[in-house]
């Protein structure tokens, strides 16, 4: 799928597995949803720039690579996105966070704004959104829209689960922002749900209904 990369690492899927099992705890899911954040992180940021710098080891002078440019700033749709927020963070603690809240309004599945706070030089640096479902990809369309507004230009998109539909219209409004994925299921359902899925990953994050 064109823009579109599928994480098959052993531990992704397996770890993807135990999430869809609906018998997985509250607690369960949301340290699941952590560990393949960390795992998803690893994957995305793969192909970042390196510079060489000198340094000195415990026996000598040495010239070594460290990642280019400014901080990445992670950027996670409230409020599911923050389950991936902490494993990321683990891999690159200097990352900034840039929060975007948006619900889905029931009636018409389309994303509604109610907060926004992110770094003033986004233009500077790689933005990596992350949302644990791609599934009409309203919220992601208008989340990326106003990074967009604000100077992103290096936008990602990282999420755990995707339909086809929302890849589609995701692609279509930003072909410039890659996805990675550990998978892209069968379909929505009449409700905006993945089918099969795992169901709403903020209500089992959380334990809410």
């Amino acid at each position: 799928m064109d823009g579109v990369t599928i994480v098959t690492h052993p531990l992704v899927q397996h770890k993807l597995t135990l999430m869809r099992d609906k018998a997985r705890s509250t607690k369960g899911f949301r340290q699941l949803l952590n560990e393949i954040g960390m795992l998803l992180c690893y994957e995305v940021t793969r192909d970042l720039p390196l510079e060489q710098v000198e340094i000195e080891t415990p026996l000598g002078a040495m010239t070594a690579p460290v990642i280019a440019g400014k901080k990445l700033v992670f950027a996670p749709i409230l409020r599911a996105g923050v389950g991936f927020l902490d494993g990321m963070l683990s891999l690159v603690p200097a990352a900034r966070v840039a929060h975007i809240g948006l619900y889905r309004d029931p009636e018409t599945l389309t994303a509604v704004e109610y907060y926004f706070k992110a770094p003033s030089d986004l233009a500077e640096r790689l933005v990596v959104v992350m949302d644990p479902m791609l599934a009409t990809a309203n919220s992601a369309v208008a989340a990326i829209d106003r990074l967009k507004e604000h100077g992103a230009r290096d936008i990602r998109f990282v999420c755990l689960l995707a339909a086809p539909e929302g890849v589609r219209k995701l692609r279509a409004a930003h072909p410039d922002v890659h996805i990675w994925t550990a998978s892209v299921d069968s379909h929505l359902n009449d409700h905006g749900y993945i089918v099969p899925g795992l169901g709403d990953a903020g209500d089992r994050m959380y334990g809410t209904k």
